[in-house]
């Protein structure tokens, strides 16, 4: 009989198997919905002109709340962690590789081609990028490459793409094991602060000091949820916070002043990344087996979609229903929410659908058992 890998069979349970988690697709959506609120009435910038005037005039007893909104981005980066590790484990590199560009590209694509098909209609005030940076967001390199990005939220795409590089090159390649996994955490983890720590800008652009704790403490949840509780899961997933909100209070808080759109409290940033821990152990440990109505997944497959187009063209639908229409500020907020659901929904339907699995099997035309199973659960 052959000797198990470490971690797989030396003093621990045996792992769960790997399943669909329907709460899961509900706290994804919810991040989104965060993001989405942030972006309508949380921030100035372009929206401004869509509302005609500040969101903190539109929504005087809200803006503030929706300013967290942000903190949807530090969720969804949890939750990655903690997918893509369990999409990953077990998984060659090359069916790993093809599933991630199959989940991303397609609905990506025809975002970026919609948002600059839009963009260039006359009585659209928002200009579209130029057609050679236009073509660069394609390859979703746009950043690196130093070109104007069609979809502002695509810079959550860019750090996504550098934590599926470092995972599958260091976890997926050698052969997913739990001591491998966590050494993974333990090294980017020192990593990232030897980073902040020496201003190596160079190497953050690698490493992403600013994000890395989010997705390492998603990867330790999934240990809890594949191998129960211990130790050196939940010291991770601790670690992790305790660094991650280090770096979200850096980033998103700054003094009162009137050069602000708004205030964020230390206490509340601290506490709302708090919470999305929370909800994800909650799911990790088990605690949301109940939620399993088959609407959850479906919510699910709508997020990303709906992340991806929900606020650019969520400007050009709150200028002409508000501005143009004049429909009051807050049916405006819940029908432009609605409609770019609705869209989310044409593209899962019509794009995802259709080209996800044809990618997939044009990347990875290998034995049928090296891809995941069908309920296998999707990354943000």
């Amino acid at each position: 009989m052959g000797v198990p890998p470490l971690g797989e069979g030396q003093g621990h349970p045996s792992p769960r198997p790997r399943g669909r988690l329907p709460a899961l697709d509900a706290l994804r959506l919810i991040a989104a919905l965060m993001v989405a609120l942030y972006h309508y009435g949380g921030r100035g910038g372009e929206i401004t002109k869509a509302w005609g005037s500040s969101p903190r005039h539109q929504f005087p007893h809200l803006s503030t709340a929706f300013a967290y909104g942000c903190l949807g981005v530090q969720l969804f980066f949890v939750i990655s962690g903690f997918v893509i590790c369990m999409s990953g484990w077990g998984r060659s590199l090359r069916a790993f590789t093809a599933s991630r560009a199959a989940r991303l590209y397609p609905a990506y694509w025809v975002a970026v081609l919609l948002v600059t098909a839009v963009f260039a209609l006359p009585w659209v005030r928002y200009a579209p990028v130029s057609t050679s940076d236009a073509l660069v967001n394609l390859t979703m390199l746009q950043q690196p490459v130093g070109a104007e990005r069609v979809l502002g939220v695509c810079w959550t795409l860019w750090v996504e793409l550098r934590f599926y590089a470092l995972f599958a090159l260091f976890v997926v390649l050698p052969g997913a094991t739990r001591h491998r996994v966590v050494l993974f955490c333990a090294v980017w983890t020192l990593a990232s602060v030897l980073t902040t720590a020496a201003h190596a800008e160079a190497l953050g652009v690698l490493v992403m000091p600013e994000h890395s704790s989010f997705f390492i403490g998603g990867i330790g949840l999934y240990l809890v949820h594949r191998y129960g509780h211990s130790l050196t899961a939940w010291g991770i997933v601790a670690i992790s916070f305790l660094i991650g909100q280090h770096y979200a209070v850096a980033g998103l808080w700054h003094p009162p002043g009137p050069q602000h759109f708004s205030y964020r409290s230390q206490a509340v940033i601290i506490a709302v990344l708090a919470v999305g821990y929370a909800a994800v152990a909650v799911i990790a440990t088990g605690g949301a087996r109940r939620l399993s109505w088959r609407w959850l997944s479906f919510a699910g497959a709508l997020t990303y979609p709906f992340y991806l187009v929900h606020e650019h063209l969520g400007w050009v639908v709150v200028e002409v229903l508000h501005r143009r229409l004049g429909i009051p500020s807050y049916a405006v907020l819940g029908l432009t929410v609605l409609l770019m659901l609705g869209l989310a929904w044409l593209l899962h339907v019509g794009v995802e659908r259709r080209l996800t699995p044809l990618l997939r099997r044009g990347l990875d035309p290998g034995p049928t058992g090296d891809r995941p199973p069908a309920t296998s659960p999707r990354s943000p």
